[in-house]
């Protein structure tokens, strides 16, 4: 996309190679400053986002407090914010994305272009929040909090470095390993997976096939991937987010956070746009139905079941006493990819799930229901024990409380 609004580019010295590439993108106006006053500059011209064009710490400290906090609390949708690093010279200010310096300046404008892709987006979520109106749904908020609580990195490796990256990301953010990049391509089929480390104990023609991958799949074109060591230039290039780096774990996370926190953060943006869609009868921070709207959904099945001679059956997958809400949400978002488009669930406050199977018996739902429940064992963040499944299939009697008192062992109390 094209770069719409005025762009701030803070720098102590001249950055004429970056601004130009700034304007040939279609950047306007582009207002260039000295640290002194990017505080100053950011009230008045009210930027859509900011561009800072050295590494390394800021020549005023307090000027890039200010400025990071303008950043973090401006009104409307997000400011993006670049910030060159180079070699152990980090981002100036925390809440930045990094880009090396020692790249082309294509590329940079390209990182930027795909973070003023996530604020379009959010400016659109925000629009269609405030216009809400529907006499089903509730209108839906935007989840609260760090979005890095909801990432998860996915390293690919099985080199020297493979422990110590896994200590490093383990500590800031939700992780899954992979050996290989077969297991990695399957795991971004089947997970949300929010930035990848990959490369190390792998050869180069293993890294190109998997780069390669990415750039052909929309979906994860925009992903953040650190590559350890040389990665084709092409792919490189086709790629906004990918980073080639040395074996500094240390570094390679401080590199990777700001980027998974935008990438996170992006996906909550797309649930939220779901809910939206769909009147408001989705939960934004799963994806699955809110309990209210379920039981209404489940009430018209039945009557429609019941009229039409239709089989229907619900599960519901309960996971013992002890209830972790991280694995919770992963397990939630996982039922949304591994349900048919004809049947519908709902997350319970404990960590449960309920799923309506219509058109199927219980023959059917038991073959369904044992796929999704060996799937659910391997969640991210979930413990290893297996899901509990109770399975019950509608009869010709059956009422909402009915099948539910067999399914839950209890009637609907109804949602405030």
């Amino acid at each position: 996309m094209s770069l719409h609004g005025p762009i701030i580019v803070v720098a102590e010295n001249p950055a004429a190679d970056l601004a130009q590439a700034l304007s040939t993108a279609g950047a306007f106006p582009i207002v260039e400053t000295k640290w002194a006053d990017a505080p100053t500059a950011f009230v008045a011209i009210k930027p859509s986002a900011v561009v800072i064009a050295e590494p390394g710490a800021p020549k005023s400290e307090s000027s890039a407090r200010m400025l990071g906090l303008q950043i973090a609390t401006a009104a409307g949708p997000i400011v993006p914010t670049i910030a060159l690093t180079q070699g152990a010279l980090g981002a100036a200010v925390p809440v930045a994305l990094p880009a090396d310096a020692a790249q082309p300046v294509e590329r940079i404008v390209a990182r930027l272009e795909s973070a003023m892709r996530v604020r379009a987006l959010h400016a659109t979520v925000l629009r269609r929040i405030a216009s809400f109106n529907s006499q089903v749904g509730k209108p839906p908020s935007l989840p609260v909090g760090d979005a890095l609580d909801d990432a998860t990195v996915l390293i690919a490796g099985r080199g020297p470095l493979y422990p110590a990256l896994s200590v490093a990301i383990g500590e800031r953010v939700s992780m899954l390993g992979a050996l290989s990049v077969e297991t990695a391509a399957k795991h971004l089929a089947s997970r949300d997976i929010d930035g990848i480390v990959v490369g190390d104990g792998f050869s180069p023609r293993m890294i190109e096939a998997f780069l390669t991958f990415l750039a052909q799949e929309p979906h994860f074109r925009d992903i953040p991937v650190a590559v350890i060591g040389e990665a084709p230039a092409d792919l490189v290039a086709a790629l906004p987010n990918v980073d080639q780096v040395d074996g500094d774990a240390a570094r390679i996370v401080a590199r990777m956070v700001p980027l998974v926190r935008m990438h996170a953060f992006e996906a909550r943006l797309k649930r939220t746009l779901k809910s939206l869609d769909a009147d408001g009868m989705l939960d934004p921070r799963t994806g699955l139905f809110r309990r209210d709207a379920f039981f209404r959904e489940l009430t018209k099945a039945i009557s429609e079941a019941n009229a039409q001679s239709h089989a229907l059956s619900v599960a519901r997958f309960s996971f013992g006493n002890t209830h972790n809400e991280r694995a919770g949400l992963e397990r939630a978002r996982l039922v949304t990819r591994l349900i048919r488009d004809i049947d519908f669930a709902t997350a319970e406050d404990d960590g449960a799930i309920l799923v309506v199977f219509t058109q199927s018996d219980l023959t059917s739902a038991h073959v369904i229901a044992r796929r999704i429940a060996a799937d659910l064992k391997g969640a991210v963040g979930a413990p290893v024990d297996a899901a509990n499944v109770t399975l019950a299939t509608l009869k010709a009697a059956d009422t909402l409380d009915s099948l539910m008192i067999r399914v839950m062992g209890s009637k609907v109390v109804a949602a405030e």
